[in-house]
């Protein structure tokens, strides 16, 4: 079953590259600053022989070539509940914009990332390796703003995602995070919490993206059972001005399973 999903064959995502100078412009990327900024695609995919294709891709030439090249942290992801084939969804943390656009001249100089990635980079139209791919770039909020990697242990992910419907609303619904201790609720009750990320560039836009992890289902459901009846939630969240049916339009959820060699 045909999804869309994120980028092209190299690491750098397609929009994201042609949008770059524009971003790096607006931002001073001299400046010094600790703010990451992460790449999320996803491959769609037709059956088990591209997605073996990508995995061996995404194992054994693109995540060691992004560690040599600075990157500490590649998660890499299935789906817990796929319709038809699966998805793999990848999350690249980058230590700052100057850090993302550098990656791809590393990339394209590593020999060993083009001779181990071969079956993929080279694969033909006729058999290709993926059905799209597509890419977000997204910048780490200031409140969180490095990635965080939960214990290694067997556990599920979810990654939520925040649709607004202006990009007033929101900015609204990040400050809540930010400024009025959303996070600090997510943290305090034990949600591991792994990012939480602004869209800068991407589909689907206004947007914000975050994802925490759970033991197991039931683990999941009790998390959230607390979290609607918290009272510091409750109090942020009773604010006229912050209700959710004015600042969220669309709530997307999906559960993911890390693959064995996942940093994240």
């Amino acid at each position: 079953m045909k999804r869309r999903s994120f980028v092209k064959s190299s690491v750098l995502g397609g929009a994201a590259a042609v949008a770059l100078p524009a971003i790096s412009n607006a931002m001073d990327i001299n400046a010094n600053t600790t703010t990451e900024y992460y790449e999320l695609r996803v491959y769609n995919l037709k059956n088990e022989a591209q997605q073996k294709l990508v995995e061996d891709y995404l194992q054994n030439a693109a995540i060691p070539a992004l560690n040599r090249a600075g990157v500490k942290h590649v998660g890499v992801f299935t789906e817990m509940k796929p319709t038809g084939q699966t998805r793999v969804l990848v999350l690249t943390a980058y230590n700052g914009i100057a850090h993302f656009s550098s990656v791809s001249n590393s990339l394209e100089n590593d020999a060993a990332y083009r001779s181990k990635g071969a079956a993929y980079l080279n694969a033909p139209a006729t058999q290709p390796a993926y059905e799209r791919i597509e890419s977000s770039l997204l910048k780490a909020f200031p409140h969180f703003p490095a990635l965080t990697t939960p214990e290694k242990k067997t556990r599920i992910f979810e990654l939520r995602q925040y649709q607004s419907a202006s990009e007033a609303a929101g900015k609204k619904k990040i400050e809540m995070f930010n400024d009025q201790g959303e996070i600090d609720i997510f943290k305090r009750l034990g949600f591991n919490p792994v990012f939480w990320g602004e869209t800068i560039v991407g589909p689907q836009r206004p947007n914000l993206t975050y994802m925490v992890t759970f033991n197991d289902l039931d683990d999941k459901a009790a998390h959230w059972k607390e979290f609607g009846s918290d009272t510091q939630w409750q109090e942020i969240s009773a604010v006229p001005d912050r209700a959710d049916a004015l600042l969220v339009s669309k709530i997307t959820s999906t559960l993911l399973v890390p693959t064995p060699y996942s940093q994240i």
